[in-house]
């Protein structure tokens, strides 16, 4: 349990109502300092309304000690959303009385908190597990409904419930195999081989169909990346801008101008794509110009989709990626000039082109489908639990790694079927497996460097 008091600003400012926060085991006796109501022994969860006064001040002097009129909500350990007693005040939103409030509070005893330390303390006091810690951030990041669906599901402990349920049964799998070893001089066996085999086989295709759902989860959370790839001055800047409704990128007639990389999110029917407008790719003397037309490659080989951008009687650059991914070669500036039956290309161009005018806008719906479609976001089940977080991710990677070798020594191994390694060697691969899948709901903390990382990306007052 952690003793000291803390308090921040837990609304975003610029609103007609502020909220601040204050959490830890001298709540009350701090509120009690400032506040005109003495609050030590009220129930919890109920409403108090008074005034925040400066203590300093001298009762005769009014209008200098009354600071604002606020409502106070009470809430006492463990039922709170950090598990220790807390209070929120709901003061009016100017920014003056927020600071002032807040600059009480610390001089009366509480320390301004940290970010996403509330959280913390939450997940310290066995309010949520680690998984659903995050899914706090996430929830207030989420920009769709889709988004928004996976971080409440995910709050919920639907996530962890699945992780659990995988650990329960790992755990019956290992301890059967430690039971032998305490049986070892007996040759007994406790823990069925075939059985074992099974088990690990079906709970090896759980976590990959989660490994899997990162793709779609990923791009849900942070966006589909979308390169616009294509020579100077056939409309990229143009294109961006269109797509985003906004004059984003600079648009001119002189080559070259765009000589960095200029991103961007927008929403297509309900999926949130990053468009990444780049340089454009010729062959240049240009120091500067050579190490934007780089860019512009490395970030067509990040990106899920490319669109590969020219214009009439202008072959498309030969882009050469190290990964296959979907391609969609648009013609550009189509209200000027139709393609001519000489419009030749070389010879990897498929026969299909979208033809579209950035400047008009013509054919973007076409555009916008064809992303859609490219995207490939399949339809999500309300049960369906989808790996949203790099860290999740890599984690279920290291467990499948580790499983994998646990299906090796219970005889799947192909170049030596039917092989299979001893009970200690088997449980102690199961054991990693174990401590990869509580990394995620923090059931085995491995360093508070980990624990800062991961809060420190929340906002203040969370």
């Amino acid at each position: 349990m952690t003793h000291h008091t803390i308090c921040a600003l837990a609304s975003p400012p610029g609103g007609a109502i502020a909220v601040i926060r204050l959490s830890g085991e001298s709540t009350f006796q701090t509120l009690d300092k400032v506040f005109s109501k003495n609050i030590a022994d009220v129930p919890a969860n109920t409403l108090h309304y008074g005034q925040i006064v400066d203590p300093t001040v001298k009762d005769s002097e009014s209008e200098r000690r009354v600071v604002d009129d606020v409502i106070v909500s009470i809430y006492r350990a463990p039922h709170s959303y950090t598990g220790e007693d807390s209070a929120e005040i709901s003061c009016h939103g100017s920014r003056y009385i927020a600071q002032r409030i807040l600059q009480l509070l610390i001089d009366n005893g509480a320390q301004q908190a940290q970010p996403g330390e509330f959280t913390q303390r939450a997940f310290l006091n066995g309010k949520m597990d680690l998984s659903q810690a995050e899914a706090v951030a996430d929830l207030i990041a989420s920009n769709n409904a889709a988004t928004h669906r996976m971080a409440i599901s995910q709050l919920r402990g639907g996530f962890s419930h699945e992780l659990n349920e995988l650990r329960e049964q790992l755990l019956h799998m290992t301890s059967l195999l430690e039971l032998e070893l305490d049986f070892s001089d007996q040759d007994v066996e406790f823990a069925n081989r075939t059985t074992l085999l099974n088990l690990a086989t079906a709970i090896s295709q759980h976590i990959k169909q989660l490994t899997d759902s990162f793709r779609t989860g990923n791009a849900l959370k942070n966006g589909v990346p979308v390169a616009i790839i294509g020579a100077p001055n056939v409309g990229k800047s143009t294109l961006l801008n269109t797509l985003l409704h906004d004059d984003r990128a600079i648009v001119s007639e002189i080559q070259g101008t765009t000589r960095d990389l200029i991103e961007d999110t927008i929403q297509i029917q309900g999926i949130t794509f990053r468009f990444i407008d780049t340089a454009g790719i010729r062959r240049t003397k240009d120091h500067i110009e050579k190490m934007g037309i780089e860019r512009s490659m490395q970030a067509a080989e990040r990106a899920q989709i490319v669109i590969l951008l020219s214009e009439p009687n202008v072959p498309f650059p030969d882009l050469r990626l190290t990964q296959k991914k979907p391609i969609l070669h648009v013609i550009n500036k189509c209200d000027q000039t139709l393609p001519s039956s000489s419009f030749l290309f070389h010879r990897d161009t498929p026969s299909q082109y979208i033809h579209i005018s950035a400047l008009t806008g013509d054919g973007i719906q076409l555009l916008e489908n064809a992303l859609v479609r490219e995207a490939a976001i399949p339809e999500i089940a309300g049960n369906e639990t989808i790996v949203t977080n790099m860290r999740h991710y890599e984690a279920l990677m290291h467990a499948q790694t580790n499983l994998q070798r646990v299906l090796q020594g219970l005889g799947s191994n192909e170049n030596h079927p039917n092989t299979t390694l001893p009970a200690d060697l088997i449980a102690e691969d199961l054991r990693l497996v174990l401590n990869d899948l509580a990394e995620i709901t923090g059931g085995k903390i491995t360093s508070q460097e980990t624990l800062n990382q991961i809060f420190s990306n929340f906002c203040v007052g969370k």
